[in-house]
């Protein structure tokens, strides 16, 4: 884990870290009351936020898959050019 330091010398994760944590902390308390899988899961996350989530997810996702896109292109011409 990286982690970043403030003005005041305080250590404290990244921004990208505390998202992961927060990802993991609703899953957690989505399935605590009963062992859910996948789909249902997502299904009962959707239900719990008022289905929220969706647009943000999917322009979050829209911005993964471009980074994603950049990082494997970019991977790509190296191995050809090297």
């Amino acid at each position: 884990m990286v982690y970043n330091v403030d003005d005041r010398g305080v250590v404290m994760p990244k921004p990208s870290d505390l998202l992961q944590g927060t990802l993991d902390l609703l899953i957690r308390k989505t399935i605590a009351p009963d062992p859910l899988q996948g789909w249902t899961i997502a299904k009962r996350i959707q239900v719990l936020s008022g289905d929220v989530l969706t647009r943000e997810g999917r322009k979050q996702l829209e911005h993964e898959l471009s980074s994603w896109n950049r990082l494997s292109s970019a991977v790509q011409l190296l191995i050809e050019t090297a």
